[in-house]
């Protein structure tokens, strides 16, 4: 698949995931990136944060990232063309405490590519409401709540493991609230897993 100016994120993470995925590296969508999918667009990122699982030599991942077009600047890969940057965060794929996350397959036309499950990606942008008091985190959170069907039970055992019962509580009335998202369209969260 071809990157353009007007290549969508869904589009770069799947091109992305494919060309990594051919050259022998697992990885995961994760932050920003994995919120706008799971939002529909309602939260926006410009870039696409993906976890590496396993040993990647440096040299791997530069040849994978080049079949896609895409250039090592500094931290982070650039396309001459397409809208969205790419960084690797420091694995491993964890989310607070919790190091048993398993991801879920999204797809782009015939491209499938790893992300995390809504649950996931609640609990990633909650983490960061609950550690570093980022209320944006809160309304992405409530965002991903709204439009996909999350487990609110998974996302509470979580939190009080975490120590942040209170916050959660905030969370889960924000969501029956509505707020942090247009109501149009959104749905309740229901117990339950789901993909893209």
């Amino acid at each position: 698949m071809r990157l353009t100016a007007r290549s969508t994120l869904r589009v770069v993470a799947a091109s992305v995931g494919d060309a990594l995925k051919r050259g022998g590296i697992r990885a995961v969508l994760t932050g920003g990136a994995c919120a706008s999918l799971h939002t529909d667009g309602r939260y926006q990122s410009s870039d696409v944060d993906l976890i590496l699982e396993g040993a990647v030599s440096q040299a791997m991942l530069d040849r994978a990232m080049s079949a896609v077009g895409f250039l090592r600047r500094g931290d982070r890969y650039v396309h001459p063309t397409a809208r969205f940057f790419v960084e690797f965060p420091r694995g491993p794929l964890a989310i607070g405490g919790d190091d048993r996350v398993v991801p879920v397959l999204a797809r782009a036309g015939r491209l499938e590519f790893l992300v995390l499950s809504p649950t996931d990606c609640c609990r990633d942008r909650l983490a960061a409401f609950y550690h570093w008091s980022d209320r944006g985190s809160l309304d992405v959170a409530v965002k991903v709540a709204l439009r996909r069907t999350v487990d609110m039970e998974a996302i509470e055992r979580w939190s009080r493991r975490e120590g942040f019962a209170d916050r959660f509580s905030e969370f889960r009335q924000a969501v029956r609230r509505g707020t942090g998202s247009s109501r149009r369209g959104s749905r309740p969260a229901r117990p339950g897993g789901a993909g893209c």
